[in-house]
């Protein structure tokens, strides 16, 4: 009994171990759907030009010197790639096309191999072997029919769902003394236009004279070529040449046989490249670069071609016609630039779309100009240099503005004003975007500060002085200008001025702006001009103006008066301003008593008056403003008038950086 159980047991322990063993085996593997392929290839799948144009540089790769498309002129019939390359082996085929990633680098040399008798070198277009699927965008099967050695192979190439994303359903070899390969594919979908593959192809290769491709036995014949922009012929050192100029229609991802190709006697000499001896015509980053192609033709330098065609020998006669030629050809592209300056400005523009929404209209006027003189003066430019100079002009447009020509308007006499018209007859589109731009600008100032002052909820330390502290020509032409400005000297008597009286914890920016100061319930701008003494060169503050911001619904009594007073007389007896410097304040609020008077001149001890100080409002500052700006802004009220405050001053704050 026993031994019955210790038997059952193993037997027990036995099968499970069978189930466990055939459990495993049945673990499933990788499988593919039957559309696997075809949606991996992307573009080559889906692009009848693509695919093409890929299947054409796979007989460039296999040594062909032509290549015959056959495309049907309807869905059901039969399109043929027909090569004369070196064709494949039976093993060259199962190694090279039957591999998903194929690296040809890796297994090939970088110089293509032609089939005998065919004296030429090459560099192969191809790097991973997906081109060779290009037919998969036409059906799911496909036929290769390839010949090498003595022996002609045929495949049926077919996508299927399971264990392989692509199988050959079936093979079949014979006898042949022939060389190279045929494709075949019923077409059922994508059928290409024959007059668009040879434009689109014939572009790609027109840099070979050597290689021609056909479609439905047609050519174009490179002076025919619709890529053509323009010829020049020129003769140089009895040399004679001509330069042709070819658009590619849409720039590619590398330079790889872009350039410029010279043609000695209709034979292609070495590769297209970019430099010409030791002048480089385009930098090969550039979208330029990689969407131009010129050919050079000559029947003349024969004698400065290497024996295997690889290369033209450099002495004094070929460099002086590297440099020469590399000029024109810099010329020709010049001129181009200039035709399509609307679509290289577009461009440019939309690289850039963020900050040029941001400029003004005048900004946007001069940025188009620069990347007009860009363009055509720099043709060949490097992308980087071309983004540099970019974001130069957008940090110059940004900070820029028409303050000058304003100071002028606004201390024009009654002379002066009676020839305006003569000078607005003289003036181009950039002049009156100028001060369109400014007056723009200083309305949006005078419509915040109009709009916010009697808010008694805004900060007038970081909102409102800010902007009038921007709108220094409120209170007279003389302080529209940007001499005034902050300074060492100016800096030093603000701290003894004010000492212990500035608390430089409340204005969070006080070391970025010492011309600000805050003091109990106002905020004072500081600023001056300098002039230089002529003899001794040593500088002296010529010109002081303050403006002391009360809080919004602030009522100015004289008590704000005299206090001023006394600042003004403080910073004229601090011994820190050298010379004698007029000193202008502006106290400004919300209304102020009916008996004050608005204007105080101050005195030294001799009697001399060294400076003023003024009761203003923040209506007075809107009314001046408004009348300096000749009434414009009632006139064009209503284009501000559903603007926020707030949104006005984050413009203005955004644009000058007020704070």
């Amino acid at each position: 009994m026993f031994l019955e159980i210790i038997f059952c047991m193993t037997k027990s322990k036995k099968e499970t171990m069978s189930k466990i063993e055939k459990n495993s085996l049945e673990i499933p593997q990788t499988l593919f759907e039957e559309d696997y392929l075809i949606r991996t290839l992307g573009n080559l799948g889906s692009s009848a030009d693509i695919a093409l144009t890929e299947l054409v540089a796979n007989a460039w790769d296999a040594g062909a010197n032509q290549v015959e498309i056959i495309i049907p002129e309807k869905h059901g019939q039969i399109l043929k790639v027909i090569d004369n390359g070196v064709g494949l082996t039976k093993e060259e085929f199962y190694n090279r096309w039957m591999k998903l990633g194929y690296n040809r680098l890796k297994h090939q040399p970088k110089k293509v191999v032609f089939p005998p008798g065919i004296d030429h070198t090459r560099y192969a277009y191809g790097r991973n072997g997906v081109g060779r699927h290009g037919l998969f965008c036409f059906n799911n099967t496909y036929k290769v029919i390839t010949a090498k050695e003595g022996v002609e192979s045929q495949f049926l190439i077919s996508t299927m769902s399971g264990d392989n994303p692509f199988i050959i359903e079936n093979q079949k070899f014979s006898e042949s003394l022939n060389h190279g390969t045929t494709l075949e594919v019923i077409v059922v979908r994508n059928l290409p236009s024959p007059e668009r593959i040879l434009e689109v192809i014939s572009t790609r290769f027109l840099h070979d004279p050597q290689f021609k491709v056909f479609i439905n036995n047609k050519s174009i014949k490179l002076e025919e070529h619709t890529g053509l922009l323009t010829t020049k012929a020129v003769e140089i050192e009895n040399y004679k040449f001509e330069i042709l100029l070819f658009d590619t229609k849409f720039a590619r991802k590398s330079t790889a046989y872009q350039g410029i190709a010279i043609w000695q006697s209709g034979r292609l000499v070495g590769e297209p490249s970019w430099l010409l001896g030791n002048n480089v015509v385009l930098d090969g980053r550039t979208q330029q670069a990689k969407r131009y192609t010129a050919v050079i033709k000559t029947k003349d330098i024969a004698e400065f071609i290497l024996e295997d065609w690889t290369s033209i020998r450099i002495n004094k006669t070929t460099k002086l016609i590297f440099e020469k030629l590399a000029n024109f050809i810099k010329q020709m592209l010049s001129e181009i630039a200039k035709q399509n300056i609307e679509e290289t400005t577009n461009n440019i523009i939309n690289d850039y779309k963020k900050d040029y929404l941001e400029l003004s209209p005048l900004a946007k006027f001069e940025f188009n100009e620069a990347i007009e003189l860009i363009t055509i003066n720099n043709p060949t430019a490097s992308q980087e240099s071309i983004s540099l100079a970019i974001e130069t002009i957008l940090n110059l447009e940004k900070t820029r503005n028409g303050i000058q020509l304003l100071n002028k308007i606004a201390t024009f006499s009654e002379d002066d004003i009676e020839g305006l018209n003569k000078i607005l007859d003289n003036w181009s589109v950039k002049d009156a975007l100028t001060v369109l731009d400014e007056i723009d600008h200083r309305i949006s100032v005078i419509e915040a500060i109009r709009k916010l002052s009697e808010d008694k909820s805004i900060n007038e330390l970081h909102i409102l002085h800010p902007l009038v502290a921007s709108a220094r020509w409120v209170f007279g032409p003389e302080f529209d200008s940007p001499e005034f400005t902050s300074n060492r000297q100016l800096d030093t008597a603000v701290e003894k001025v004010f000492h212990k009286k500035i608390d430089k914890t409340v204005f969070n920016n006080y070391k970025k702006r010492p011309d600000i100061v805050v003091v109990g319930d106002s905020t004072f701008s500081i600023t001056g001009t300098i002039n230089y003494e002529s003899a001794n060169e040593i500088s002296n503050v010529s010109k002081v103006l303050i403006i002391e911001l009360k809080k919004g619904g602030f009522n100015l009594t004289s008590h704000e008066r005299n206090q001023a007073v006394a600042y003004v007389e403080e910073f004229m007896n601090c011994g820190v301003l050298i010379g004698n410097p007029y000193i202008n304040a502006f106290v400004v609020g919300e209304t102020s008593d009916g008996k004050l008077s608005p204007i105080q001149a101050v005195f030294n001890g001799n009697g001399v008056e060294v400076g003023k100080i003024r009761i203003c409002l923040f209506s007075q500052i809107v009314d001046s403003a408004e009348h300096r700006l000749f009434g414009l802004r009632s006139r064009l009220n209503e284009r501000y008038a559903d603007i926020p405050g707030m949104e006005l001053f984050q413009k203005q704050n955004k644009q000058y950086k007020l704070v």
